[in-house]
């Protein structure tokens, strides 16, 4: 198997946002975690709602557009 993007879950302060997904994106969800968990080493995978967070957050930092136009307005 490859590597996975998605790296080690860090712990932040949470922020309480409701979001519904097609069942299809949350199974995906839910073999990713399980996934992860094996690359990382965890004894149990992460609940799939955890793992969202950190891949917006990848996303969002690798969308060269995005981070040029937030370089832009903070200028």
């Amino acid at each position: 198997m490859s590597k996975l993007r998605l790296g080690p879950i860090i712990e932040e302060k949470p922020m309480k946002l409701t979001v519904e997904l097609p069942g299809s994106l949350y199974r995906d969800l839910s073999d990713y975690a399980k996934a992860h968990g094996r690359e990382t080493g965890l004894s149990e995978p992460l609940p799939p709602e955890r793992l969202i967070v950190p891949m917006l957050e990848r996303f969002i930092a690798s969308d060269r557009g995005f981070v040029r136009s937030r370089g832009m307005r903070r200028s």
